[in-house]
């Protein structure tokens, strides 16, 4: 994935901007960047790696160089930047989120004249916001050019970029998938993907952008360059895992939605009759906890952390890039709370279930630990299908998720033409997947959040949430 923050003002923005980033370091762990425009200066930059370092650490010397009224940071699992492009358009500043799935096709449309270059990163591959800066090249100005990039790109693209001039303009997607929010203080404006990151530092939130809306950003004012489209297809993904509990998006928070949707799980078992009998209701850390809390509240089943997570020396399981080394990890940071695990049932409840692999470390560290039973709920429909709109997901193909894989299991190609009848757990298939995953995982029982009632407790309409990775429905 990856997050942004800016800001343009009349004072000094570095300190804004640098903590304003590392409010965002949740959401990648391979590339930090910053880079300041100061109109004596010009632009300063620094990107860094992330992957064993926390962004902090790796930003706070380049502090004392940098100085300016105006700056963006951003947080990056796929490619380095902000990178500076010097064009027509004058020498400006770019950052990035998300895919482009034509990026193959868009490169061989410009080395076919023989005119044009890009860097190779050492996978061979274009940097994402280098071929996007491209795009926005072809264009006589930085709106007209976003505007012509975004539709040649298939796939999805957030934008910011910082002019030479010291402004800011900022793009959210076509479909406004991921959220891009203004705030602003007594000297100046910010914006921002996580809305607490704002608040924060004690700006008010006062502008969402709409889906495809342009705007630049001033001192004291914005200007809308290109309007909001009405069709909207945020990402939902955003409530039920990698959004920040504290932030709001489309004027829902994110917490809130996540009691609302471990509520929703309970009442929905009470009704059926399958609320197993445990001792204590748990979450997975971290973002699995408050979709428990909310589990518990109304199972009226005794919240507990059965575990708890050692973070001060591994502050995130999934840094390393190999999955045994990242599976080791966090089987080194599960510290168990034995008395909350010696003969207890236990219901744990986790924000999804991608691959599966940590949570098969997860299930065999409790019952080492003594647990008498392990029940399993996913706040969220089985995932189906790779997401084509965002980095959020480290899988690289469909058979990496594990309710494809076990569907393939169970009926080979065929199983692949019932997806949907998989997903649904009042179907035959649905509950011969839920047995096998049992079986597989040593679970007592295991359920999922159906997309209905997840979509209940984000509370937008339907229309305006993209479900894509749970239905393959655009």
């Amino acid at each position: 994935m990856g997050g942004f923050f800016g800001a343009v003002s009349r004072r000094n923005i570095v300190l804004d901007t640098f903590f304003g980033t590392d409010y965002h370091s949740h959401l990648g762990t391979r590339y930090g960047g910053m880079v300041v425009f100061d109109a004596e200066k010009g632009f300063e930059r620094a990107i860094h790696h992330i992957d064993n370092t926390q962004f902090r650490t790796k930003f706070e010397p380049d502090l004392r160089d940098f100085c300016g009224t105006s700056a963006l940071g951003c947080i990056s699992d796929a490619d380095p930047q902000p990178l500076l492009v010097r064009s027509h358009l004058g020498i400006y500043a770019i950052s990035t989120i998300g895919i482009i799935n034509n990026a193959n096709e868009l490169i061989e449309r410009y080395f076919s004249d023989h005119g044009h270059q890009f860097m190779a990163m050492s996978s061979g591959k274009v940097n994402a916001t280098e071929l996007t800066a491209a795009l926005i090249n072809e264009k006589d100005d930085i709106a007209e050019g976003i505007r012509h990039a975004q539709e040649l790109i298939e796939g999805s693209m957030t934008i910011l970029v910082l002019e030479s001039g010291g402004t800011i303009v900022a793009a959210r997607d076509q479909m406004g998938r991921l959220p891009v929010l203004l705030g602003r203080d007594q000297d100046g404006y910010c914006v921002s993907f996580e809305s607490f990151a704002s608040q924060k530092l004690e700006y008010e939130n006062i502008y969402e952008l709409g889906p495809a809306e342009i705007v630049r950003i001033f001192p004291d004012h914005f200007d809308i360059l290109s309007p909001r489209r009405e069709t909207m297809k945020i990402c939902a993904f955003l409530w039920a895992y990698y959004g920040y509990p504290n932030s709001d998006y489309e004027g829902v928070n994110v917490e809130v939605m996540r009691y609302r949707n471990g509520e929703s799980m309970a009442r929905t078992e009470m009704e059926n009759g399958t609320l197993p009998d445990v001792d204590y209701v748990a979450g997975i850390p971290d973002s699995g906890v408050p979709h428990a809390i909310g589990y518990s509240n109304a199972s009226h089943k005794p919240f507990a952390r059965p575990f708890v997570k050692y973070t001060p020396t591994w502050p995130r399981s999934f840094m390393p890039i190999h999955q045994e080394e990242r599976n080791r990890i966090a089987k080194m940071k599960q510290v168990p709370v034995n008395e909350l695990i010696k003969d207890k049932k236990l219901l744990f409840v986790d924000d999804s279930i991608v691959r599966g692999t940590q949570l098969q470390e997860t299930v065999s560290f409790l019952y080492e630990s003594g647990a008498a039973e392990v029940h399993m709920r996913a706040a969220c429909p089985p995932l189906m299908f790779k997401c084509k709109f965002l980095n959020f997901s480290r899988a690289e193909s469909e058979m990496d998720l594990l309710a494809r894989r076990v569907v393939q299991e169970l009926e080979g190609d065929e199983g692949q033409k019932h997806l949907e009848e998989y997903a649904d757990a009042r179907t035959e298939r649905g509950q011969c997947m839920l047995k096998t995953i049992c079986e597989k995982f040593g679970f007592s029982s295991l359920g999922y959040q159906s997309i209905d009632e997840m979509l209940k407790a984000i509370g937008l309409d339907k229309d305006k949430v993209c479900t894509y990775c749970w239905t393959g429905k655009e």
